[in-house]
């Protein structure tokens, strides 16, 4: 099955380059662009995207803004994150508006191909070290109250969590706890229907946000 993919840019060249790499990919295409952020939701309603490359810092309407209309939708796309610099306060607002991780625009093109792939089957791109730093600069005053079901979370289930917002795979999470990947699997399940979060990212995000992970 072909992924398809919209691309949210207000620079030419930069939808050009992502583009060509794309479409030199068997199993994704293009299947429309945007050059601001109001203007990505039009596109997705004809288009019916899996992906969206989301820049943040667009005219009209920011990626944040955009990013928060598209997973309202009923058959929202993911929305992975493209952006110059990881430490870009903007990124982590683009991830608590509900992308599901962020790319940096000098990333290889068989990484931003392999992140397309991976976000489209419902992962989550997630690079710990950032979003810790982000987080530490955003959430000073971390309140469990803001984030309903943190409580309700299993001593084991937030051991998963816990080292979800490390960037373990499922895989490692079992090793780790010397389980099965099935049990894992349940796990991730539990904490994101908890959580009500819509995947890793946003799970992470709310432990961060509760205090139930610090980022210090």
């Amino acid at each position: 099955m072909t992924l398809k993919v919209v691309i949210a840019d207000d620079e030419d060249l930069i939808r050009a380059g992502l583009r060509i790499i794309i479409d030199a990919e068997p199993d994704l295409t293009v299947v429309g662009e945007a050059a601001d952020g109001a203007a990505v939701l039009p596109v997705v309603r004809r288009e019916r995207p899996d992906v969206v490359l989301m820049d943040v810092r667009m005219p009209a309407l920011d990626g944040i803004q955009a990013t928060g209309r598209l997973v309202g939708l009923d058959r929202p796309p993911k929305v992975l994150v493209v952006t110059t610099f990881e430490n870009d306060d903007h990124v982590y607002d683009a991830l608590r508006a509900g992308a599901s991780g962020f790319l940096l625009k000098r990333t290889r093109p068989d990484e931003l191909v392999q992140a397309i792939r991976l976000v489209a089957t419902g992962e989550s791109l997630l690079f710990p070290a950032a979003i810790r730093t982000l987080a530490g600069r955003r959430t000073s005053a971390p309140d469990p109250r803001g984030v309903p079901g943190i409580d309700r979370l299993t001593a084991r289930e937030g051991d998963v969590l816990r080292l979800m917002a490390k960037g373990l795979s499922n895989h490692e999470i079992a090793a780790e706890l010397v389980v099965s990947h099935e049990t894992v699997k349940t796990h991730v399940g539990n904490v994101l229907a908890k959580l009500r979060a819509r995947d890793r990212t946003q799970a992470v995000i709310a432990a961060y946000e509760s205090g139930f992970v610090s980022p210090r």
